[in-house]
């Protein structure tokens, strides 16, 4: 696949480069840099805040679901 680099523009292909991207090891730094920087900045949360991370109805961490609501084994109505 061949793309212009991110950083200067000059094509760079997937196949031959080590670096894609990214034409060179240089615009690959200099990417790694913006970003430690805080040029790059995600501009929304990537996960919603108001989200809890277990669901109430989910069962305890460790346990089975299944455990907890197993089937009942059918009962025979025979009245002999």
């Amino acid at each position: 696949m061949k793309h212009k680099c991110p950083i200067c523009g000059v094509p760079a292909d997937s196949e031959t480069g080590d670096d894609f991207p990214f034409c060179s090891e240089r615009c690959r730094v200099l990417d790694l840099g913006n970003w430690a920087s805080g040029k790059y900045v995600i501009s929304s949360p990537a996960f919603d805040e108001d989200f809890d991370e277990v669901p109430s109805e989910a069962p305890p961490a460790g346990e089975d679901s299944q455990s907890q609501q197993s089937p009942k084994p059918a009962e025979d109505d025979q009245n002999d």
